[in-house]
């Protein structure tokens, strides 16, 4: 038996996306920002949360989870960038304001990414920019908090890579419906000889 959910969860359904991706900090001090990003994350499909040498105190992470998000989406923390396990396959990409960084309207995302952001008063640590695979940047004229950063990558990837209707020429919302999905016929594949 199917259980109803409210009208307002039905509408706001992220749409399914193919990959996966999770989203982490490193080096944060302020349990409010975690709390926000793992709340955004849960909101936009992630699969996964972490930080990596957070300097927050975990029972203020707690109260900080205003949605209990962690209820429902893992949350791990690692130590420092050494230690710090992604699945394989799962590229690893940094959030940094560096002049060499790609910027996030240009950049195609990966199907499985890791996304990573620096501490609120700081950057990513030259150890974890070097372990990345690639490094972009949000074109803002200064740093924003990593919550609302978070969010904007997490943002950019879901309209990106989520299945939606074209934008129209004229200011407004889509004429025309999202299309569906078509399959084509199924394809068999011999060995070559």
């Amino acid at each position: 038996m199917r259980a109803t959910l409210p009208r307002r969860t039905l509408r706001c359904k992220v749409p399914l996306m193919r990959g996966y991706f999770a989203i982490g900090v490193e080096g944060v001090s302020k349990a409010f920002n975690v709390g926000n990003l793992v709340r955004s994350s849960h909101a936009f499909g992630a699969s996964f949360a972490f930080t990596i040498d957070a300097r927050l105190d975990k029972r203020q992470l707690r109260v900080s989870d205003t949605s209990d998000a962690s209820s429902h989406l893992p949350v791990y923390h690692y130590p420092d960038v050494a230690s710090l396990e992604l699945p394989q396959g799962c590229a690893l990409v940094g959030v940094e304001l560096l002049d060499e960084s790609i910027e996030l309207p240009s950049f195609r995302h990966p199907l499985r990414a890791a996304y990573v952001l620096g501490p609120e008063r700081g950057s990513l640590s030259p150890a974890l920019v070097e372990r990345c695979d690639f490094v972009v940047k949000i074109p803002t004229r200064f740093c924003i908090n990593v919550g609302v950063a978070g969010a904007l990558v997490m943002y950019d990837r879901m309209i990106s890579l989520g299945r939606f209707a074209e934008r129209p020429v004229r200011a407004g919302g889509p004429v025309e419906a999202r299309k569906e999905h078509v399959h084509g016929e199924q394809l068999y594949r011999t060995p070559k000889s």
